[in-house]
């Protein structure tokens, strides 16, 4: 029996992933088989994490783009196009934080927040989605939804927006390119210990309040991630589509 979690032969771009989760996310699809393509909007960052895969022996590449930014979009792709690269996974992960309360928030930060996580994922799921069609070979476009897809938190109404549109974006594209043999699904993440929540874990706090409302009773690490994201990229999800898959210890199962 074939290993129905085997990329090997795939090619992977992951947004945002020169660092924290979209890091793992790359090397979870890299230590599956899958070649990779990773992206930044800051080149040094992108050269360090391309240095890191490759000396673990996976094929690694990178481009340096917004993905908020159309033009900047539409020129990366055709830059992969003349490098010859295919896509068959993509995983839209890149996105900022803004705490502010809503009555405090001016558009310009609301805008920002709104075009790096639910415009982009826009923008780039289009420029791969029109050439999985063109080759007739299917693929799999992985979006990054968040516990806020589900429910609010104070001073983070924009991400809140952002991350409940996700959800609904993925199941459009899945109604839109399931018939092209494109499965899109998402995968919300819980309270997860990285470096950009290094605050947050030292607060003591707010670090009980995560424990507390978390049946597993601790942080998750961006390395349980990554499973999920292997089956979600991989022929073993041929038959999911539209779906958002939590990986929170669970934490929306709890009152």
């Amino acid at each position: 029996m074939n290993n129905l979690f085997d990329l090997t032969g795939k090619t992977a771009l992951i947004t945002g992933s020169s660092r924290g989760i979209g890091f793992y996310y790359a090397k979870g699809l890299a230590q599956a088989g899958a070649k990779i393509i990773l992206n930044s909007t800051n080149q040094g960052s992108l050269d360090k994490a391309i240095s890191l895969l490759q000396a673990e022996g996976y094929q690694v590449s990178g481009y340096v783009f917004d993905v908020a930014n159309e033009a900047h979009v539409v020129n990366a792709f055709q830059q992969m196009d003349e490098s010859g690269y295919k896509i068959d996974i993509l995983i839209n992960n890149a996105g900022i934080q803004h705490r502010q309360p809503l009555t405090e928030l001016a558009l310009k930060d609301w805008q920002r927040i709104i075009d790096v996580h639910l415009t982009a994922t826009f923008l780039v799921s289009r420029e791969v989605a029109n050439r999985m069609i063109a080759r007739n070979v299917g693929g799999k476009i992985i979006n990054i939804g968040s516990l806020t897809s589900e429910q609010a938190r104070a001073t983070i109404a924009p991400y809140t927006a952002a991350k409940g549109g996700v959800k609904m974006l993925t199941k459009a594209m899945a109604t839109e390119w399931g018939e092209y043999n494109i499965q899109v699904n998402a995968i919300g993440p819980g309270y997860i210990a990285t470096e950009m929540n290094t605050a947050l874990i030292e607060n003591q706090t707010f670090n009980e309040w995560v424990k507390n409302s978390t049946p597993a009773q601790r942080w998750g690490t961006p390395e349980e991630l990554m499973g999920t994201a292997i089956y979600l990229a991989s022929s073993a999800s041929n038959y999911v589509n539209g779906q958002i898959i939590y990986v929170d210890g669970g934490w929306l199962s709890m009152l």
